[in-house]
């Protein structure tokens, strides 16, 4: 069971996309919201101007609404701003927007009646998920389009997906045993107004670089092996003389992998085709340095999406006597935040390709045949991995551009500043799948090159081969490829390459 209406931290945010759980509203919250309702419809009562409940919307706030026309206001903007473009979202997505959702409008100050809120946790209870278009919202003014779409059910409308089957709302309501709402004053613009669709998307591309960053350093350890590599550039003094804390991190993690092996540091002499030169390249030279960089932007993003979780975004705000028209339905947090995180992990995504790429050149791998094939020239062996690596990895410098730097004004130009938080978002959650893909062909790679060595790696490197063994074979001749790289990419994303290697998260996401 979660608490909503106080704090819900990422972990039980991210669970919950996951399976619906019953859902508990702290009382204190809810007292919040009853008087907050209350206060919305004395303003009804009295004629009070009040935006979005006295008056239209946007550039429509310079007229005035009747009483008898609040209740009709509310459902006209829910169902006119339903309209995206896109394929629907996944249902994780959905599923954590509306607990999200949920959330924040059950903190009280948003003006609902409490049992509008107390429907809005039933259709996440009965896993009831709306059928959303991933286009359409410009991360300003809330998540417009796509809030519509996941509050559409509540009044019986729209498509839903329960358990996978897509069905009419109408349909799945009745069979869950709950009525259709009918909305009061105020609450189409609050179910509307709110960033959470660009935050569910954003949490779960974090949640994917944060097993993308512990599987790089386990990468960067497996290709050191395989090349045979250096490891005076893990020593400590070295990253404690520079202090970023990701990187010394990462350091410790990288050492602690290759801990043992007669692979690393070996003689010169005693590899054959080993380059005298004193120093790897910056692909294994500098992991630390870029692993860690990406490690510190993770925690910026990971604190900013910590904070937006538990804060009330939608407009106006209600506290006390005061209704106060503000903005804290612009996504410019949650898009600045998104946009670095895509950058990060690209970074991950970029370095590992470079490191694949070593590894298939028989001009920098150390001695190994070309392309790691037993019989060179006869067979491709990873060749073709190394292309696709450097696909996605230039596919993700088109996805990196700062959604975050662009606007387009909208409403009438009362909007006149927009985040297109939503598009970063996306795009992070994008680019993190590609990392995975890229990090699974360098781990194919390396164990390759490991096998290819007639010495031992370190116990922990020794480990992660053989699980990979027993997702993909060692290539001895060319065969098709078959589903291998999405068996390994499985590996990654399950986060049991970082636990083969003894690597486990410590708090946070």
């Amino acid at each position: 069971m979660l608490t909503i209406g106080r704090h819900l931290s990422l972990a039980d945010a991210l669970a919950g996309a996951r399976a619906p759980t019953r859902l508990r509203w702290d009382p204190a919250a809810r007292r919040r919201a009853e008087a907050s309702a209350a206060r919305v419809r004395r303003a009804v009562a009295s004629g009070e101007r009040v935006y979005g409940i006295t008056t239209g919307f946007g550039s429509n706030a310079v007229h005035g609404i009747d009483a008898a026309d609040a209740e009709a206001l509310q459902e006209n903007l829910l169902v006119s701003h339903a309209f995206g473009a896109g394929d629907p979202f996944p249902d994780e997505v959905v599923r954590l927007a509306l607990l999200l959702r949920t959330h924040a409008l059950a903190r009280g100050v948003s003006g609902l009646r409490p049992s509008t809120v107390r429907a809005l946790a039933a259709l996440y209870e009965a896993d009831i998920l709306a059928v959303v278009p991933c286009q359409g919202s410009v991360g300003a003014s809330g998540d417009l389009a796509p809030l519509s779409y996941l509050a559409l059910p509540l009044l019986g409308l729209g498509r839903v997906r329960v358990r996978g089957r897509e069905t009419d709302a109408a349909t799945a309501l009745r069979r869950a045993g709950l009525a259709p709402l009918r909305l009061a004053h105020k609450e189409g613009l609050a179910l509307v107004n709110g960033t959470q669709v660009t935050l569910a998307c954003a949490l779960l591309a974090l949640e994917r670089a944060r097993t993308a960053l512990l599987t790089a350093d386990v990468a960067a350890a497996l290709t050191t092996e395989a090349l045979a590599g250096r490891k005076a550039a893990l020593d400590p003094r070295i990253h404690a003389a520079r202090g970023h804390p990701g990187q010394i991190a990462s350091a410790a993690r990288i050492r602690a992998i290759v801990a043992g092996s007669r692979l690393v540091d070996a003689p010169t002499a005693s590899i054959p085709g080993k380059r005298t030169a004193p120093q790897d390249a910056y692909g294994i030279r500098c992991a630390a340095q870029v692993h860690g960089a990406a490690a510190d932007g993770l925690a910026y993003a990971e604190a900013v999406l910590a904070r937006e979780v538990d804060a009330a975004t939608d407009n106006p705000l209600v506290f006390g006597d005061d209704v106060l028209s503000g903005g804290n339905f612009h996504a410019e947090p949650v898009a600045l935040a998104a946009d670095h995180l895509k950058l990060c992990v690209h970074e991950l995504g970029s370095i590992s390709e470079r490191r694949t790429a070593t590894l298939v050149d028989a001009h920098l791998n150390e001695g190994l045949p070309p392309y790691l094939a037993p019989t060179p020239a006869l067979h491709s062996g990873y060749m073709l991995p190394q292309y696709v690596a450097a696909a996605l990895v230039s596919e993700n410098k088109v996805l990196t551009h700062p959604a975050s730097a662009d606007s387009i004004p909208t409403g009438a130009n009362i909007e006149d500043h927009v985040s297109m938080g939503t598009i970063a978002a996306r795009n992070a959650m994008r680019v993190a799948d590609h990392v995975a893909s890229v990090l699974a062909i360098e781990l194919m790679a390396a164990a390759q090159a490991v096998q290819l060595r007639a010495r031992r790696p370190g116990r922990r490197a020794a480990a992660v081969v053989a699980l990979l063994r027993r997702a993909v074979p060692f290539r001895a001749v060319d065969a098709p490829w078959g589903d291998a790289l999405a068996r390994v990419r499985a590996l990654v994303t399950s986060g049991k390459v970082a636990e083969a290697a003894g690597l486990r998260r410590k708090g946070g996401v």
